[in-house]
């Protein structure tokens, strides 16, 4: 993804033939049209030479669109309606997956609240295991801010999902409140762990979920220590949250 969170295209030997290029090393796929192409132009100013040469030779570039791993992580504190929030991203979970096949994509889900964080849905494209994995979605308790962004930040950056060629992009659902933390002051905490995300260069955006009057902005603030993206939903329903984070990865 780039800057926005949209999916940047990477070249290979697979995906959409874009063109063709004189290789600068070992050649993964021949052009074959334009090698014989090239071939003919230098036989028509050289007709007694050989019918091929090395210099002939033409390399095929292609496109294809890389695949994002989107790791929300979702507050389920008792504050802000977790219930409803945690519905609402759970209907916005399945409906990306849906046609996440189509597009690459694998979705990893981070919960946190209590006194930590909990990976409930491993990076996956499959409708079926989120479905079971996400049917009970325990919530309440204080809000442990920094351990979910520290907990998205590791699955994003985990040498299984780096191997499998997909841009992590970390997406927190937070009204920004930090009311937990293993060590020290949970506020400064929170702001160490975002810092992280942007000193280890990855894409985040940051939902706003706070609601009501009297708005704190906290999850601004968090979003600029982060680097990240911010995105306030007047509404956090799964509608509104699937339409937001669908316009993210397309």
């Amino acid at each position: 993804v780039d800057a926005t969170g949209r999916r940047s295209p990477s070249h290979g030997t697979r995906g959409r033939l874009i063109g063709d290029r004189v290789p600068d090393g070992p050649v993964g796929t021949v052009a074959v049209a334009a090698t014989a192409r090239a071939a003919a132009e230098r036989r028509a100013v050289e007709p007694d030479g050989p019918a091929f040469r090395a210099e002939d030779l033409r390399e095929a570039r292609r496109e294809q669109r890389a695949g994002n791993l989107l790791v929300l992580a979702v507050d389920a504190s008792g504050s802000m309606g977790a219930p409803k929030r945690m519905e609402a991203v759970k209907g916005a979970v399945l409906g990306l997956l849906v046609d996440a096949y189509q597009r690459r994509d694998r979705v990893a889900l981070v919960s946190f609240r209590g006194e930590d964080a909990e990976v409930l849905l491993r990076a996956t494209g499959s409708v079926e295991v989120a479905r079971s994995r996400l049917a009970e979605l325990p919530t309440g308790g204080r809000t442990p801010l920094a351990a979910g962004i520290e907990t998205a930040l590791a699955v994003a950056t985990s040498p299984g999902n780096g191997g499998s060629g997909h841009r992590p992009l970390l997406v927190l659902v937070s009204d920004g409140r930090a009311t937990a933390a293993t060590a020290g002051d949970p506020v400064t905490a929170a702001h160490r762990a975002a810092s992280a995300v942007r000193t280890r260069g990855v894409d985040a955006v940051v939902v706003d979920a706070e609601t009501g009057a009297g708005r704190l902005g906290l999850a601004a603030d968090l979003a600029r220590e982060m680097g990240a993206r911010y995105l306030p939903l007047g509404e956090l329903t799964a509608g509104a949250l699937e339409h937001t984070l669908r316009d993210l990865v397309t």
